[in-house]
């Protein structure tokens, strides 16, 4: 191990560890908690709100010194690395505002597709060239590829804050993604050091300590968003979309199998209800340890049929027939 590489694990994790040891009297000093509503929020007392807030600054102390540093393969070439700190930032601060002063789901939709956006208009390194789907042989070029990708964003990033809704179900799916990219050799070194902040928020967070907010799951999709357009542009080992899609399963078709039941039953289909994957788990269970333990279980299954080199639409079919049989059952009993 190179002793650069060395000095950042050391000094991310000694940082990462002494948040964790004061952070009772970090999280006092801020005025960032989420309060029990006996609705849909159901905790028994106030919660600390700035576990977004902590992994920004990780990331910028993470990409600060690996740019300084200048470790080769290590993070984002050229200009990305501005564009995912820029696209991260925004998108926290949306979330943060929305945690703080309950935005309209409108306004957040917006403020998302702004960012996006102008991030895009900025960074032109944020585009995607071309699409592959695994199964065909062919590469889709796009004309307008800005669409596109605001719509992959919006989705990603509602996707993703709609699946934080238990302790540690959004910080297990971010670390089984990052992982991911890292056993495809993407950017590694970086994504093992924001594994490291994950790691200590994820004990508060399992303590009831921290949640991450919308501010948090937001900076999180707009992460693995760039990345998947990275790793599209600059690795011959690319995931094609039909692969994101797949690692992507379980919080993609839990939202969208939200917003068509509430759409079918003349609701607003951005309107928060009981009804999501965990809900359904904890109404079952009685007990959020199982429903973590079956949440993570169900997230990483459409994945795991990769490694068996079926074609992606045969994982498609049996990932949505367990989703399908798992949601109908729990629900019945």
């Amino acid at each position: 191990m190179d002793l650069e590489v060395f000095f950042l694990l050391s000094f991310i994790s000694i940082f990462n560890f002494v948040i964790y040891l004061k952070f009772d009297t970090i999280s006092g000093n801020f005025v960032f908690f989420d309060k029990p509503d006996g609705k849909l929020k159901r905790h028994s007392k106030p919660v600390s709100l700035i576990g977004g807030l902590v992994i920004l600054i990780n990331l910028y102390l993470i990409t600060f010194f690996l740019k300084l540093l200048e470790i080769d393969n290590s993070i984002f070439e050229g200009n990305y690395a501005y564009a995912v700190i820029t696209l991260s930032t925004l998108y926290y601060l949306i979330g943060l505002i929305d945690d703080l002063k309950d935005l309209t789901p409108m306004m957040k939709l917006s403020f998302i597709v702004l960012s996006t956006f102008f991030i895009i208009y900025l960074f032109p390194e944020i585009n995607l060239e071309h699409f592959k789907i695994s199964f065909l042989e062919k590469n889709y070029h796009f004309k307008y590829s800005i669409l596109f990708l605001i719509l992959a964003f919006a989705l990603l990033s509602n996707s993703m804050n709609m699946f934080d809704g238990i302790n540690l179900q959004l910080l297990l799916f971010t670390f089984f993604v990052f992982i991911v990219f890292i056993l495809k050799g993407f950017n590694s070194i970086f994504f093992a050091l924001l594994l490291i902040c994950l790691l200590f928020l994820s004990i508060l967070n399992f303590k009831n300590k921290v949640y991450l907010g919308d501010g948090g799951a937001y900076l999180l999709s707009s992460i693995i968003g760039c990345t998947f357009i990275y790793q599209y542009n600059n690795f011959d080992n690319f995931l094609s979309g039909d692969e994101i899609f797949i690692i992507l399963f379980i919080p993609s078709i839990d939202m969208l199998r939200l917003f068509l039941v509430r759409s079918l039953n003349k609701k607003n289909p951005f309107k928060g209800d009981l009804n999501h994957l965990h809900h359904i788990l904890n109404n079952h269970f009685k007990n959020s340890n199982y429903s973590i333990i079956i949440s993570t279980l169900l997230f990483v299954f459409p994945s795991v049929l990769l490694i068996f080199k079926l074609e992606t639409y045969y994982i498609l079919i049996i990932s949505i027939i367990v989703y399908t049989l798992i949601i109908t059952n729990l629900k019945k009993y």
